[in-house]
């Protein structure tokens, strides 16, 4: 039993650690909703580029690529972003549940990574659209 106890504990603690590889992103790459409502709302975006890659385009100026769990979205985004400089400050964002349970963010922002964009930031929403951004009355796409 004692033995049996251990090997769960082991078990748990390599699909903790798997779980906690999966996010592509660095804390630092989180941008909060408030610093993004902020330079929306006092027109600083000139230089930033704001891709939904979940179900609908929210935040005001940003692009509606879809929802990127699904392949032909996934390549949709790398399309989009073809013409666009490496250095150029991009923010994805889904925002369609909690990011734990997301599936369009981790490929989106992978692809961001795997093509080499050196200033990506993802939209801080860690439960969802609605209660991070919507119910605070930040900027949204009319």
């Amino acid at each position: 039993m004692k033995y049996l106890f251990i090997i769960a504990c082991l078990v748990c603690s390599i699909f903790s650690q798997a779980q906690q590889k999966q996010n592509p992103w660095k804390d630092s790459q989180l941008m909060d909703p408030a610093l993004l409502a902020s330079r929306i709302e006092n027109q600083k975006t000139k230089d930033l580029v704001i891709i939904s890659v979940g179900p609908e385009a929210i935040v005001k100026g940003s692009a509606d690529i879809g929802p990127t769990h699904e392949p032909e979205n996934l390549e949709k985004l790398r399309n989009y972003l073809k013409d666009i400089p490496k250095n150029r400050e991009i923010v994805i964002y889904c925002g369609c549940c909690p990011f734990v349970k997301c599936p369009n963010i981790r490929p989106a922002f992978a692809l961001l990574m795997e093509l080499g964009f050196k200033n990506a930031k993802l939209l801080n929403l860690p439960k969802n659209i609605k209660t991070d951004w919507l119910d605070k009355n930040y900027p949204t796409n009319d």
